[in-house]
């Protein structure tokens, strides 16, 4: 079955490039034109994936990150012409999945959304247990529980709040407990595309992740930072 893409974008030449481009692709692509649009769009049907502009001619697309984030679970890329790293940020730590700079090859927009999907699917089986067909269904360590098959991490019983690719993310490092994990490394277990020098987006999501399962993410006990190498998933947690 085509993947649904939910394009909301206000640039109507560009809409049409993108929703030509990735039906040519396997696509089907519904596009909406403003930030109010796209939300009521995404609660009356669902999406696989979202492409959202952040420079919208009624409300931030920040907001939209926000508002979709908080109801709906669904990948979320974004799109920006504004070139500031501290957007990109921000939309990550608002649940966003990835980001692409405006302008943009419409070839990397489709190699990132297939990557985005990969990863969607992966945490749904759980990554290293895909052709494990004895792997446990969950992954326990103290209080924290990983459902790979509910897509769910739960700390003490309580349910928390994360996105795909952070799930993802999170299931990659808890599989390999006690190794430490380079950056580049979690992108090749995620299936997604290669870091660029300046691009720190893993760091944001272990950031995301830590604020979720972390009883002080000042002080994390269970995803450790290895200086100078990666990040390390404590196998002994409370």
């Amino acid at each position: 079955m085509a993947a649904r893409v939910l394009l909301i974008e206000d640039d109507a030449r560009l809409a049409v490039m993108v929703s030509e481009y990735l039906g040519e692709a396997g696509f089907r692509v519904t596009h909406a034109g403003n930030g109010r649009t796209g939300i009521e769009m995404a609660a009356r049907e669902p999406f696989d994936v979202l492409v959202l502009d952040l420079m919208l001619p009624d409300i931030d697309g920040l907001e939209v990150c926000r508002a979709v984030r908080a109801r709906f679970d669904v990948p979320i890329l974004m799109l920006t012409a504004r070139g500031d790293a501290m957007d990109r940020i921000v939309g990550l730590e608002m649940g966003a999945d990835d980001y692409l700079p405006k302008p943009f090859e419409p070839r990397e927009l489709l190699a990132r959304l297939r990557a985005i999907l990969r990863r969607n699917r992966s945490a749904g089986a759980g990554i290293a247990a895909a052709g494990d067909a004895g792997a446990a269904k969950l992954l326990r360590f103290g209080r924290l529980e990983i459902d790979r098959d509910a897509r769910t991490a739960s700390v003490g019983g309580a349910v928390k709040a994360l996105t795909s690719y952070q799930f993802a993310l999170l299931v990659a490092l808890a599989e390999h407990a006690g190794r430490v994990l380079s950056r580049e490394v979690l992108m090749d277990l995620l299936q997604g595309e290669p870091l660029e020098a300046f691009d720190r987006s893993i760091d944001v999501h272990v950031s995301r992740l830590r604020a979720a399962i972390e009883d002080d993410p000042k002080k994390p006990r269970r995803i450790l930072t290895v200086r100078g190498a990666g990040y390390v998933f404590a196998r002994a947690q409370d």
